[in-house]
């Protein structure tokens, strides 16, 4: 078996040829293009000559207090106490878990801060390229379980707090979950960061610091209500960079004239300013040093808080207007854009993080002394989709208002600076903004936008001359009533790579929204990066149990840093220990979800039943329609049977999570349902335990890391050719969980690796998906029976009123059914009852399982980063080096 395993054929991920070339690549002697950056606001250089210039007694008396890291149970003990005492004014007396919780925080803070000031340093003098991810969302998750297993002190603090009179699990549960994202784009960007620091990259994410981040979700009567999110209430991660401030310009006009030298210059002047405080969050890598930096930009009035001469005048409301409408910018993530109000808000909130961005990358560069045309060797700026794409034309406004240079040359050190990353291939997920509104809000770029457009357009017509149309077809600006600014087109233009995050979605975007761009720039402009999660919290923070009954069979948590070496588990699968160990750890972990059910939902759920889970963000792509309807399907049936029949069942448990939109409305009717369902199933004394039907409220990272290492099933069951990649299906599987999901996305490539007997697939390709669309409309279409009986249900009023369901019926019955329901339930219906017979045969369950397990090295996020590096950002790893001596 051993062999037979480390062996198994791996197709690459990758359209990057593969090559056994060895050493450096170009003439003797000359390595890959290298450039000085610097992060403190100095270079290598004048570090050595202030450090040279400190007096003996003053370096000596700094190295005798230099702060060190903690070691020991004591020494934790020590800052930990300290804090509580000094910085949260607490004593002995009423030090409650919420300030054990701050003490144990901040002294890891400092320990973070340490290890973080050394690896600036450290990345400054070592002078080489540096990768900058800008992504709307980064889905963070709570940051002292994360913080204390990468620097590996979690047992050393639990320790400290026992003596101290606290639980590990009671103080981590204190915190909230930072509220910077929303869906799987924030969350892979967080698994990045925790990627580029264990690997050694020098890296910053660059983000938004939102003050309510999307919304808290609360279930009331069934419904969604969106309240705010106060997680900042106290945020020990973070620290304010009051000195490090940018001022963001909006609406105005653009003057121009022509210079002394004949040069004509434009000057973007007038409108509004806002202003960008930085605030910094440490990223500390696993089992390394390094510690890199996550900066979230927040917004206040460039003019001051508040307005004297108003209040004395008695406008109280007015004196603080400039502040409210500032502070706007940076209050939610996706504000609804249902309003023409929320569209300008929107857009200025990607400007605003743009633009404050890339003033942070332009001055650390120039204090390097470098020509422009190096910018490329010392900088690589990745777009996570096309929320960042306005980082395209500010930086392109920058070398050419601000330093003089010529269109070309400009143009030339943007394209090799940019890479962007698609993660969709639905057209209304593909950013549009009008021009009116571009025209209000940033005149200028609207000018430099339709600059390169018609630089690009004139391109595309000397090379293809006999094909009028593509203009058309390719141009950023859609010619529609009003014109639109194609967002995606501009990333793609103003990039030297764009990737997509698996095989098949890569491959569609070449063929579908992006086929005449492949014709223009060839193929190689495009490639592939498939996703992946990231280890260490995936499955040794959020399964401490199952990481370490994988640590017992492999010597040691190796694997961790190198997931591939998970395939020597497979050597295991007939184990009897291992299986039973194996699926003692699953029970345990059901356990504990029902018991957060209970607390939560009050409903009493069996942990030995199937637990069939399906949580991501509520969409009709994602189809949470389709497995609520199955829901349904199986209530229907268990009613019709004799209790004799009844017997035969496997118990079910259908638990669901995950937030609407707040202006989504279709999305929202599916919660409800879900909840109706839930409210007649969970209460139905015919029914008992041989189904459940839960919607776990306000669905985030921690809460993922309860119910993922959970799942006996999860769902993964877009329409085939919707779902980018999807990365939750990888942490079910990494977590011993199956998958019944269409061949959409990662989950062929998941189904490549484990193998076809370890998933469930069901479903249409994605080859067909467009004729079916079209027999909709144009054919009969007869509508499967079980679905038909699902809907007359609804109808009926089963669970409550039609009324408030009867736009998602119709929408399949009546509207075309877009996403293919109809088509896939007979499909989806016969795959569940090939699951319910797979799980009552436990042996054969449990072997898949381990099995699975064994074959998802593959999915790291540390493959997915060393991918990045080679083939698109051209960087290198920098391994930390000890601490500097008198510095």
């Amino acid at each position: 078996m051993a062999t037979t395993t480390s062996t198994r054929e791996r197709k690459p991920s990758t359209s990057a040829p593969i090559s056994d070339l060895q050493g450096p690549i170009g003439p003797a002697g000359v390595t890959r293009p290298k450039h000085k950056r610097t992060v403190t606001g100095y270079g290598p250089g004048d570090i050595k000559s202030i450090e040279a210039s400190i007096p003996e007694p003053q370096r000596a008396a700094w190295q005798k207090f230099s702060a060190e890291p903690f070691k020991t149970k004591e020494e934790f003990e020590q800052e930990a106490v300290r804090h509580i005492e000094t910085t949260l004014a607490r004593s002995l007396y009423n030090c409650d878990e919420g300030a054990a919780y701050g003490g144990t925080a901040l002294a890891f803070r400092d320990r973070l801060v340490i290890d973080w000031n050394r690896t600036q340093q450290n990345q400054t003098f070592a002078d080489q390229k540096r990768v900058y991810y800008l992504s709307l969302e980064f889905l963070m998750g709570r940051a002292l379980d994360n913080a204390m297993l990468n620097v590996q002190q979690k047992d050393t603090a639990k320790a400290g707090l026992a003596d101290l009179g606290f639980r590990m699990e009671d103080i981590i549960n204190q915190e909230r979950d930072a509220a910077l994202g929303n869906g799987g784009l924030g969350r892979l960007a967080a698994c990045f960061l925790d990627s580029l620091a264990s690997l050694n990259y020098p890296a910053w994410g660059y983000g938004l610091r939102y003050r309510y981040g999307i919304f808290k979700q609360e279930i009331i009567d069934g419904y969604q209500v969106e309240i705010p999110d106060y997680w900042l209430d106290f945020n020990p991660w973070e620290f304010p960079r009051h000195d490090v401030t940018v001022d963001i310009q909006f609406f105005g006009n653009v003057r121009k004239y022509v210079d002394d030298s004949g040069k004509q210059v434009s000057v973007w002047e007038n409108g509004e300013i806002v202003q960008a405080v930085a605030y910094d969050v440490p990223i500390p890598g696993y089992a390394t040093p390094t510690t890199n930096n996550l900066r979230l930009w927040s917004s206040k009035a460039a003019s001051g808080e508040f307005d004297f001469q108003k209040f004395n005048s008695g406008e109280y409301e007015s004196s603080v207007a400039d502040q409210q409408r500032a502070e706007t910018i940076s209050a939610v993530l996706y504000p609804n854009d249902n309003l023409e109000r929320g569209k300008e808000l929107r857009l200025k909130q990607q400007y605003f993080w743009c633009a404050a961005s890339l003033f942070d990358i332009v001055r650390r560069f120039k204090k390097s002394k470098k020509a422009w045309t190096e910018f490329p060797n010392a900088v690589a700026i990745q777009l996570n989709d096309t929320h960042p794409t306005l980082a395209i034309p500010e930086l392109q406004r920058i070398l050419i208002d601000q330093e003089g240079l010529e269109w070309d040359e400009a143009w030339s050190i943007v394209q090799k600076t940019f890479g962007y990353t698609n993660h969709t291939v639905l057209p209304e997920a593909l950013e549009k903004w009008s021009v009116p509104l571009f025209q209000h809000l940033l005149p200028r770029h609207l000018q430099i936008i339709y600059d390169i457009n018609l630089h690009f357009l004139q391109y595309v017509e000397r090379n293809f001359p006999k094909d009028r149309e593509m203009l058309g077809r390719v141009s950023i600006i859609e010619e529609s009533q009003p014109k639109m600014v194609r967002m995606a087109y501009l990333a793609l233009i103003g990039s030297h790579k764009v990737n997509g995050v698996a095989e098949l979605h890569s491959d569609l975007i070449k063929t579908t929204i992006f086929k005449d761009f492949v014709k223009i720039y060839g193929p190689d402009k495009f490639t592939n990066v498939t996703n992946g999660i990231t280890p260490r919290r995936w499955l040794h923070q959020a399964n401490p149990r199952l990481s370490e009954l994988i640590a017992s069979k492999l010597g040691g948590y190796d694997f961790l840093k190198d997931l591939t070496l998970l395939h020597k588990i497979e050597n295991y699968v007939d184990d009897k220990a291992f299986r039973k160990e194996f699926q003692e750890i699953k029970f345990a972990n059901k356990v504990r979800l029902a018991k957060h059910i209970k607390d939560t939902n009050g409903v009493s759920v069996n942990p030995a039943a199937l637990f069939d889970i399906q949580v991501k963000r509520i969409h009709e792509y994602k189809r949470q329609q389709l497995n609520i309807f199955g829901v349904i399907h199986r209530y229907l049936t268990i009613k019709s049977m004799s209790p004799e029949e009844r017997k035969k069942l496997a118990p079910r448990v259908s638990i669901f999570g995950g937030k609407a939109a707040p202006g989504y409305w279709m999305a929202k009717t599916i919660i409800h349902l879900v909840n109706a369902v839930g409210a007649v199933v969970n209460n139905d004394k015919d029914v008992g335990d041989l189904l459940k039907c839960v919607f776990v409220e306000d669905y985030n990272v921690s809460k993922a890391e309860i119910i993922v290492p959970a799942s006996d099933i999860s769902e993964h069951i877009s329409t085939a050719g919707t779902e980018a990649s999807g990365t939750s299906n990888m942490k079910f599987v990494l977590n011993g969980g199956l998958i019944i999901g269409t061949c959409d996305g990662a989950n062929i490539e998941i189904t490549r690796e484990v193998g076809e007997e370890n998933i469930f697939l069901f479903g249409n390709l994605s080859e067909d998906v467009e004729d079916l669309r079209h027999a909709h409309f144009y054919s009969k279409f007869e509508f499967d029976p079980q679905l038909q009986r699902v809907f007359d249900a609804i109808k009926e009023g089963r669970f409550g009123d039609a009324g408030q369901f009867s736009a998602l019926v119709n929408g399949i019955v009546e509207h075309g059914d877009y996403y293919l329901v109809s088509d896939d339930f007979k499909s989806y219906i016969d795959t569940h009852t090939l699951i319910d017979e797979a799980y009552k045969d436990q042996e054969s369950w449990v072997s898949k399982c381990i099995t699975a397990v064994a074959r998802m090295g593959f999915f790291s996020s540390d493959r997915c980063i060393d991918e990045y590096a080679e083939m698109i950002w051209n960087v290198e790893p920098l391994s930390p080096t000890k601490k500097a001596k008198g510095v």
